[in-house]
């Protein structure tokens, strides 16, 4: 069983920390009062840091505190894969799909992702290790197949003999959880 990609909130959370609250006004005070919106990107990415996601009751006490429509922080939400609208495995692989990248086999290496992990993409593993999803444009077209892990490693040149090496190597990184072999 895998676990879905849609954007949800499970049960009303607890209201932002002050300690986030504080972070939100570090960021904020960069802008003139008037361009205070501009921080929206950097309060995701608190929450997200926080929270591992940034759920739909954040994005709107983002807006509240940002004094902008809960939908246009929702856009910027959905338009950048760094956010996570759900939670994701301890790793998050993005592979590129967009065409230059699938011309020089980005989608068959997602494809063998897929089947290694034993997920489509998407979806995460039930040991919630591995989250797979495509990406637009990771920027490195030369370089394909390319992949993202954890929005901060890029891969690239990824063979199924490099991906199965990086997939074992991060599985074997991995401490066993209690009752799962290792």
């Amino acid at each position: 069983m895998t676990t879905s990609s849609t954007h949800h909130d499970t049960a009303p959370s607890a209201p932002l920390k002050p300690a986030i609250l504080e972070r939100f006004a570090r960021e904020v005070a960069k802008y003139p009062e008037a361009g205070k919106q501009s921080a929206v990107m950097a309060c995701l990415a608190i929450v997200q840091q926080d929270e591992g996601y940034v759920s739909l009751q954040r994005e709107r006490e983002i807006a509240d505190y940002l004094g902008m429509a809960p939908i246009a922080v929702h856009e910027v939400t959905t338009f950048y894969n760094m956010y996570n609208q759900h939670p994701v495995g301890k790793f998050k692989l993005n592979v590129c799909t967009n065409l230059p990248c699938q011309l020089r086999d980005g989608v068959t290496a997602l494809v063998h992702l897929e089947k290694k992990l034993g997920i489509k993409m998407g979806e995460t593993t039930t040991d919630g290790v591995f989250t797979l999803q495509q990406s637009e444009c990771l920027g490195a077209c030369a370089d394909s197949p390319v992949m993202l892990v954890n929005d901060r490693t890029m891969c690239s040149f990824m063979s199924n003999e490099k991906l199965d090496q990086l997939i074992d190597g991060l599985r074997g990184a991995t401490p066993a959880t209690k009752g799962e072999a290792s």
